[in-house]
């Protein structure tokens, strides 16, 4: 069998091991990497490259980071000191939530955001004897932990993926830190405003169930304190030197991350072992298995194949880019709301830098609407996690296809729109 073929028939079944999770999605990465050795399409050192790759380090670093926000109660005293403030108007509740979850999913994990707020909104919700709840504030949470993850080049994981695929790929470069937050920011603003104008009250329509009471959640927002004022101004400081450091680019990425993770760690700001213990290792594999078979597919001319039966569906070389990039956000956006968004950005991005080069678009500019929208998983509740984790606040699956679904046209649209005008094509 041709090798372009081959690396398209491995890629296939990870598609479809990865829509169906039979096996996990690190499981599957992994093969599809290996796979691609086994069959001789690139070297094992190629194949397993990526595990090596500075975009990977930089995954655990700052994952051990926002850890350590959480660990020295710093995140948790930034909630509160906004949350006290905000009294008992459930409307104006939620949009705080909706800034304050967007502006920390940034730069930590958006699970973990997710996570802090949810017992801290429960108390609060308790407190208000009815006037605030969990049913019509958690789903706004997950919503907005997801599109402030889309902020930085470290707030999820799909743009990181993809930045590793860049990395590995000749004739294009990397994202810069910031740079998806030009077309991210907008994103957030699109859904305060859709709250403030349909979303809130439609939500209350829909959601029509008796609020859900969850004895897990019943701490009192006072049990969130710093455990050591010192240690969390030393995370504090480390988190904002890291980002300092990748804008000004002072060093590699990943040896910016390793390093501030190396210091809270020495400092104690979290225990050693607590801070391995918090590493995503699937996502690190998902991340680093990615880079190898993407390889693969782009060395075999398995991709070229792919964008050459794209290209003749929409018009061959001279189909139009703005057309090919609304396709490509329209199929991320499908993707992303029936498997891991993660696994999305994976197989879609050597793809999508192919079309770009195919027909003289801007390579950044695909690999964007890609990563993006694959973001926009909010008609239902399984291609995020923090969407997911919402599912405890009682919502049934068509209360995200009503609410969610109707944001995601919204942003679908947006998007198509706002890459064209911000990056080019």
């Amino acid at each position: 069998m041709d090798q372009a073929v081959l690396s398209i028939v491995i890629i296939g079944i990870a598609v479809v091991l990865f829509a169906t999770e039979k096996i996990p999605l690190a499981m599957t990465a992994l093969f599809a990497a290996l796979a691609m050795a086994i069959f001789g399409i690139i070297g094992y050192r190629e194949a397993l490259s990526g595990f090596g790759s500075p975009t990977v380090m930089l995954v655990v670093g700052m994952i051990i980071i926002g850890k350590a926000i959480f660990e020295t109660g710093l995140a948790q005293l930034i909630g509160n000191s906004i949350f006290q403030r905000v009294g008992s108007d459930e409307r104006r509740f939620m949009f705080v939530i909706v800034i304050v979850a967007s502006v920390l999913s940034g730069f930590l994990s958006n699970t973990a955001t997710v996570a802090m707020f949810m017992p801290i909104i429960a108390s609060v919700a308790a407190q208000s004897k009815g006037k605030i709840t969990k049913k019509n504030t958690f789903m706004a949470l997950g919503f907005a932990a997801v599109l402030g993850g889309n902020t930085t080049l470290v707030g999820s994981t799909p743009q990181l993926v993809a930045q590793g695929i860049l990395a590995q790929t000749e004739g294009v470069r990397t994202l810069g830190f910031f740079e998806i937050s030009l077309a991210a920011v907008p994103m957030v603003f699109i859904l305060l405003i859709y709250l403030a104008v349909f979303g809130y009250s439609y939500m209350k329509k829909v959601f029509d169930f008796p609020e859900v009471e969850d004895a897990s959640f019943d701490q009192s927002v006072e049990e969130f304190q710093a455990k050591d004022p010192k240690k969390m101004i030393i995370a504090g400081l480390v988190l904002l030197g890291c980002v300092a450091g990748f804008v000004m680019e002072i060093w590699n990425v990943g040896v910016i991350a390793i390093l501030g993770a190396a210091i809270v760690i020495v400092t104690g700001c979290i225990d050693e072992k607590k801070a391995y213990q918090s590493v995503d290792w699937s996502t690190v594999v998902i991340l680093g298995a990615a880079i190898g078979f993407s390889q693969g597919l782009d060395v075999s001319g398995g991709g070229q194949l792919i964008t050459d039966g794209i290209l003749s569906v929409m018009g061959g070389e001279n189909a139009s880019a703005f057309w090919v990039m609304s396709a490509i956000v329209v199929i991320s956006v499908g993707l992303g709301n029936v498997m891991s968004h993660t696994a999305t950005a994976a197989m879609m991005t050597p793809i999508v830098i192919n079309l770009a080069q195919a027909i003289g678009a801007n390579p950044i500019s695909f690999v964007l609407a890609a990563v993006i929208g694959c973001n926009l998983a909010f008609a239902t509740p399984v291609g995020t996690v923090p969407v997911t984790m919402t599912l405890v606040g009682g919502y049934r699956f068509t209360d995200y296809t009503k609410v969610g679904g109707i944001l995601t046209i919204f942003l679908t649209i947006a998007l198509c729109l706002i890459i064209p005008i911000v990056y080019g094509l």
